[in-house]
């Protein structure tokens, strides 16, 4: 990782900025360097030095980058890592370095996802909901349900699971281990209680709060009845087993609309989505959380004008660039920014998608950022759900429980009043 730290400037007097890009789908390298190919090509002033560096190794080979005073100048940033990055004085502030309009064209429900005491240290790219509804329309026509009319509450759900589930092909998947359950039910703990099992300002657990009870019943009720894979094949991320046929419906991240079109073309035309159904039906309560991927320049950047052009031309700029962003991705992630929905309005590609427009209108909208507090936290809870889902414990010892983890990671990271504002 040679030349990192950049802003650097050669004899001729073009500024090289260093671009570290955590590595993503094929599809997505290939967009990147296309961009950044073109950028280059585009002007004579700045060199932006692409570097693709593997998932596994990405924090590792970053940390210590930073170390040594050698941080790339641009880098792919997790909204769950913004927060954090601006209290270690990772991240310089965009404001001053990007037009105004950049930051009004990101949509009211993402903008708090970059913004750390009123200020933008990041830019959004795109958002991936958590927690999708897919459905066989050929499967629940068979089970004399009606496929316009997904259910909307989890009791609805839970009927229409029980009528799908025949012989070897179970009514639904969602997660049922700890640590998928830790991250994929954050939607709908949101759901359950509006709020996540910690209070505002991390200082004490809320997890025996009633609501909750709800949430692990839900989970207890599906897994105890049948009605979703005991010993699931692989994790909730991905969406194999419905791609396979073994389930009618499943729960997963928009990310498994472009599993199917790549893996189980013939899965796509019998599968419709919708909204995840809510614990009492409202539409309008969050049942998904919204993971993606921003680009931040460094705050120790001898660049950071140059890095933050750069950045405003492939994520704040022509709004064509993210509409072909989007098509390339076969619409299985989403935009951030209003200009770039008004691009795939006019689309035919985009508007004649199946999924697209429902995810969209009906998820993205009501999408929550991800708790930036510990992972710690994140996996106590799902302990208790799986807890509770497989009868280990009953559901109010099994949130207890989960109190008393949260309240002991709180205590021993000292996290009380460092939650973010």
């Amino acid at each position: 990782m040679s030349g990192c730290g950049g802003g650097s400037e050669d004899p001729a007097g073009k500024t090289t900025v260093t671009f570290w890009q955590q590595k993503f789908e094929d599809y997505q390298q290939a967009w990147f360097k296309k961009h950044v190919d073109q950028y280059n090509a585009s002007q004579d002033k700045v060199k932006v030095d692409l570097q693709v560096v593997p998932a596994d190794t990405w924090a590792q080979k970053l940390k210590a980058a930073q170390a040594a005073g050698k941080a790339p100048d641009i880098a792919t940033t997790s909204y769950g890592n913004v927060a954090p990055g601006v209290a270690q004085g990772q991240f310089a502030a965009l404001d001053d370095l990007l037009p105004a309009a950049a930051f009004t064209d990101i949509k009211d429900n993402v903008k708090g996802f970059v913004t750390v005491g009123g200020k933008h240290y990041a830019y959004p790219m795109l958002v991936e909901p958590s927690t999708v509804l897919y459905y066989r329309t050929d499967l629940v026509t068979a089970a004399g349900l009606d496929p316009a009319s997904p259910p909307r509450t989890w009791d609805e759900l839970i009927t229409w699971a029980t009528k799908l589930t025949q012989g070897k092909v179970k009514g639904m998947t969602i997660a049922s281990a700890g640590p998928d359950l830790g991250w994929s039910s954050w939607g709908l703990q949101y759901n359950a209680c509006g709020r996540l099992p910690v209070n505002d300002d991390w200082s004490k657990s809320t997890a025996t709060e009633p609501c909750f009870e709800k949430l692990l019943t839900f989970y207890k009720t599906l897994y105890q009845n049948g009605l979703i894979p005991k010993t699931p094949k692989v994790g909730y991320a991905d969406g194999a087993p419905y791609g396979q046929g073994e389930v009618a419906m499943m729960a997963g991240g928009s990310w498994v609309i472009g599993q199917l079109k790549n893996d189980f073309k013939a899965m796509v035309p019998k599968t419709a989505v919708a909204p995840f159904p809510s614990v009492d039906g409202d539409p309008a309560k969050t049942t998904a959380t919204l993971g993606g991927w921003t680009l931040t320049v460094d705050a120790k950047s001898k660049g950071k004008q140059q890095a933050a052009d750069f950045v405003k031309y492939l994520l704040a700029g022509d709004p064509a660039l993210m509409a072909d962003f989007f098509k390339t991705s076969g619409f299985s992630k989403y935009t951030v920014r209003t200009s770039v929905d008004q691009a795939l309005a006019s689309n035919p590609d985009a508007s004649s998608d199946p999924f697209m427009k429902v995810i969209s209108d009906k998820v993205v909208p009501y999408g929550k950022q991800e708790p930036a507090y510990p992972w710690d936290i994140s996996l106590a809870f799902g302990t208790a759900i799986e807890s509770a889902m497989k009868g280990k414990a009953d559901v109010p010892t099994s949130l207890k429980t989960a109190a008393a983890a949260i309240d002991d990671v709180i205590k021993k990271q000292s996290l009380a009043g460092t939650a973010p504002k």
